[in-house]
């Protein structure tokens, strides 16, 4: 029996189906990070796995225990789930010091202030904060109070931590140390959790698994390995950083496929396909050559990514954009010859 049991669970706020059938399951001391964009459901799904919203339908099962299910009426109030959540804003006390927003449960709890101490500290010590107690919230850097927000989940040694996109809020700099420490100390304390994100490459840092969940549906679950061969499906292609433009099927033979794109240009694409098939191509922007090719585009947006190089939004036809990378400093409105150097097929019929 898995650690945590996900089964069905489906939630609708007004009109709209914010989650629809959501299952999973996770491993004692598994790190689940769940990938999906604005508006996908995923802070609504932490917030029924927490018992903060209630499903309409499903189960979740702790360990063993029951936490809620629909069928038997089953739902377990959130201050007895034994689980740790940490928001995306931290919602740290402003008027508290570190050692009070850290310690703020246990006192609800009416915990021995000696034992209090004790476990603050501990805490403290392995997020590397024990020298900021007695500073308040609005004296620390951003960095350091995502700390302390993941020290107040941890100080009641919850037995699920969700974690709802906490480094959002950090600059890029920041992001990057504090995707490795988070790993590093979720691996190291055996923690189990879930973890939401819109980021990619912080999914795929910081999870064992990877489940995208796209228009409140769980649409993959897999290993890190798995994902990037997973493009079946144009939601998860997008997710991870594929471009997808709409085309029909001209021709194929031996897994090479003769696409036609809505500019009328044609591209060959690996996969296969029907003559006539309505399909999407899914590739990289480092694919696009600018500068070179038979199809024209129109340079709509330009963004500097690196010294010396730039991420292009190109439209080629109607709404039809992608994006394409190159070294070279183009402006925007210019016309520019491009080709797809590679790509492939995704079936809307599979979708």
């Amino acid at each position: 029996m898995a650690f945590i049991e996900i089964k069905d669970l489906s939630k609708r706020l007004g009109r709209s189906q914010v989650l629809e059938g959501v299952s999973f399951n996770l491993e004692k001391g598994e790190v689940f990070a769940i990938l999906g964009p604005s508006g996908s459901g995923k802070t609504t799904l932490l917030r029924c796995i927490g018992g903060i919203e209630k499903p309409d339908r499903g189960s979740i099962v702790m360990n063993g225990s029951i936490l809620f299910d629909s069928e038997k009426g089953v739902n377990t109030p959130p201050e007895k789930r034994e689980m740790g959540y940490v928001p995306q804003t931290w919602a740290l006390w402003p008027h508290m010091r570190v050692r009070d927003n850290i310690a703020f449960a246990l006192k609800l709890r009416k915990i021995p202030k000696s034992e209090i101490e004790a476990r603050v500290f501990k805490i403290a010590k392995a997020l590397k904060i024990e020298d900021l107690l007695d500073r308040y919230p609005w004296q620390l850097s951003g960095g350091q109070q995502q700390r302390v927000a993941i020290a107040r989940a941890l100080i009641l040694e919850p037995k699920l931590l969700l974690f709802d996109e906490p480094l959002s809020n950090l600059d890029a700099a920041l992001r990057e140390e504090a995707r490795m420490w988070l790993r590093d100390l979720l691996k190291s304390l055996s923690i189990t959790a879930i973890y939401v994100t819109h980021d990619v490459r912080e999914a795929l840092f910081i999870g064992d698994r990877i489940g995208v969940l796209h228009s409140g549906r769980m649409v993959f679950i897999g290993k890190i390995e798995e994902l990037y061969e997973k493009i079946d499906k144009p939601e998860i292609a997008k997710l991870i950083g594929y471009n997808i433009l709409s085309g029909k099927v001209m021709d194929s033979i031996n897994n090479k496929t003769i696409v036609e794109l809505a500019s009328s240009d044609l591209v060959e694409c690996a996969g296969n396909g029907e003559k006539g098939e309505d399909v999407y191509i899914a590739f990289w922007p480092s694919s696009v050559n600018i500068g070179k090719g038979k199809i024209v585009g129109k340079i709509v947006r330009v963004s500097k990514i690196e010294k010396d190089l730039y991420e292009y939004m190109v439209a080629i036809s109607g709404d039809e954009y992608f994006r394409g990378i190159a070294s070279t400093r183009i402006y925007e409105g210019t016309l520019v010859h491009l080709s797809i150097e590679e790509c492939r097929v995704i079936h809307k019929r599979y979708r």
